[in-house]
């Protein structure tokens, strides 16, 4: 195993995208401000999509207006076409991330398109992203197994993350977006992918759903993944994925990290901190296992 990792901070976005609370735009600042404080090298902050779909990120032009920027850290953005691409040029992002789906019922719910044409306007998002200067990460969702289809064809997602690498995207995620992937999964799927795109610029993004996200990054680890998605307290979930929520809790990853001395360069207290925070916003209690027996230990 390698004895650094990459942790790809998703909370801000991933995790709070689904909240029904109305979570304030300087709360948002507040916590994103703190995961940098934390020592995250990269932070998914919010996404440039439409607020009728998702109206917890309709802020996210004013949230990256207010963020104090660290130097040492990546502030992104999900942006699902040009035009909130564009949208995230204006609010001077470091990166942006597209998501294509592996299975076309989950598409279709989740853009209104079929995998081929949400290929061909990540096309186009990746040029002008290049023009622009901007990095773009891309993500492979319902990779492990569909809400609507059930299991999803290990080629399928091959041949779909080769086309976001061969586009321009510099790393592709591959997404456990229902929670279901155990680790036998992990390690033949990776195993396939990896026939089409380096290993090296595969990351893994993983829910919580059925508690197997840490077992699955052991196995990940053994393969010699180095980049992993987590979010502060286990926030959040795919609104379109029913039964989807919790993604892997970042204060658990960083335990599991710690403990097998792998470095990751980020804080497990400062993280718990964070999550704590939103926790008081967010009005009710997080997913996350360490933030949970932390409390019963040491209290609120």
């Amino acid at each position: 195993m390698a004895s650094r990792v990459t942790i790809v901070e998703v909370g801000p976005r991933d995790g709070l995208q689904n909240e029904t609370a109305s979570i304030s735009t300087a709360d948002k600042i507040a916590f994103v401000n703190r995961l940098g404080e934390a020592g995250h090298k990269v932070i998914e902050v919010s996404a440039f999509v439409s607020p009728k779909w998702v109206p917890q990120m309709a802020d996210a032009a004013e949230v990256f207006a207010g963020i104090t920027r660290q130097k040492r850290t990546r502030y992104t953005a999900l942006v699902p076409n040009r035009a909130g691409l564009e949208r995230a040029i204006d609010a001077r992002v470091d990166e942006v991330a597209i998501f294509a789906a592996a299975s076309e019922s989950f598409s279709k719910r989740n853009i209104n398109q079929t995998i081929a044409e949400s290929l061909d306007g990540y096309r186009a998002v990746c040029e002008r992203a290049r023009e622009a200067g901007l990095p773009v990460r891309a993500y492979v969702s319902t990779a492990f197994g569909c809400p609507f289809e059930g299991a999803v064809d290990p080629t399928v997602v091959k041949e779909i993350a080769a086309a976001l690498i061969n586009m321009g995207a510099y790393e592709v995620a591959i997404s456990d977006t229902i929670g279901i992937a155990h680790p036998g999964q992990v390690a033949s799927l990776f195993d396939e992918i990896s026939k089409g795109v380096p290993p090296e610029r595969i990351a893994l993004h993983f829910h919580d759903t059925r508690g197997t996200a840490l077992a699955n990054v052991l196995m990940a680890l053994q393969l010699g993944v180095t980049r992993f998605d987590s979010s502060a307290g286990g926030l959040g979930g795919c609104p379109y994925a029913p039964g989807a929520t919790g993604n892997l809790a970042t204060e658990d990853l960083l335990y599991m990290l710690d403990g097998l001395g792998i470095e990751s360069g980020v804080s497990l207290d400062k993280v718990l901190a964070a999550s704590r925070f939103m926790e008081e916003k967010i009005g009710h209690p997080l997913a996350s296992r360490y933030a949970t027996a932390h409390k019963a230990t040491h209290g609120p």
